[in-house]
């Protein structure tokens, strides 16, 4: 009996030794939702116009997706501003401080516009005024209504 188990035993051995290692497939993680968004570099032009209303957005991207630009509303009924812009692409979303001049009178204002299809559209939401600079309550409940959809355009030569 002794003779029976103790061969048994080293059969089990030499059949587990002698088995194949399967090779674990490696499985890639999938990239994130931001890595998936083409980031926009260089100098950047879009615009909208409709009856008597225009709003030009120009700005360059660096490597940081850090934005500087300028902004300008020719809204038709409201007074024209116009001013700068500096912020930050995250995502499909571009954030930025706007500061402008309307009716002699220097004002910052947080914008936010998101990119869909090459174009940008401007979001709305709550806002409060901290300190001088009015400022979205939470950007995540903002809403990018498809009313005033920024194309796209040839940048101007200044």
């Amino acid at each position: 009996m002794k003779k029976v188990l103790a061969i048994t035993v080293i059969f089990l051995v030499v059949l587990v030794s002698c088995k194949k290692k399967e090779s674990v497939p490696e499985i890639a993680p999938n990239p994130s939702k931001e890595a998936e968004i083409a980031k926009p570099s260089g100098d950047q032009c879009f615009a909208f116009s409709k009856d008597s209303s225009t709003i030009e957005l120009s700005f360059n991207v660096d490597s940081h997706q850090e934005v500087k630009g300028k902004l300008s509303y020719n809204l038709y009924g409201k007074d024209k501003n116009e001013g700068t812009l500096t912020g930050k692409i995250k995502g499909d979303t571009l954030i930025a401080d706007y500061t402008f001049m309307s009716e002699g009178i220097y004002s910052v204002r947080e914008v936010a516009f998101l990119q869909k299809d090459g174009t940008y559209i401007e979001g709305y939401g709550d806002v409060t005024d901290k300190n001088g600079k009015v400022t979205f309550k939470d950007k995540k409940k903002l809403k990018f209504e498809s009313k005033m959809i920024l194309t796209k355009v040839d940048c101007k030569v200044e």
